[in-house]
């Protein structure tokens, strides 16, 4: 039984590159892939919004963030490798490392943006982050 392998994904260019790296070394990766959204409910909370409009904000998130995960697995099944796709709600930050837990994957590969180290040592990264609090190998891209 192959180990499953965890991709989190969003539509930044650190994410597609590094979808794009897993699709041009198909046979360092077992399936089956999971890729997985995060739609970040934080960042959808605006002041002042009334509940209504804000539902409906996260209504559109939500679809938004399967109609994404449909292209990318169309990527991914038309380079010939087995995913399967997984949507959740809440701070990328805390849902990955949970997501990989309860998946129990054998590895987890993760994009670092550059967006520069005295950023990331002052406000840290979602990659830091999940680098130090998961269980199973890492590989950065």
């Amino acid at each position: 039984m192959n180990a499953k392998v965890l991709i989190p994904l969003d539509d930044s260019p650190t994410a597609e590159a590094t979808l794009d790296y897993v699709l041009a070394h198909p046979t360092r990766f077992a399936s089956p892939l999971i890729l997985l959204h995060v739609v970040d409910v934080d960042r959808l909370a605006y002041r002042m919004i009334p509940d209504f409009q804000l539902n409906m904000v996260r209504d559109r998130a939500r679809q938004a963030g399967e109609d994404f995960l449909s292209r990318q697995l169309q990527r991914v099944t038309a380079a010939g490798l087995q995913a399967r796709t997984r949507l959740e709600t809440g701070s990328p930050r805390k849902v990955i490392p949970r997501v990989a837990e309860e998946e129990e994957v054998g590895m987890l590969v993760i994009g670092r943006s550059h967006a520069g180290e005295i950023r990331d040592v002052l406000f840290g990264s979602v990659t830091n982050y999940v680098l130090h609090q998961v269980r199973c190998p890492v590989l950065l891209v």
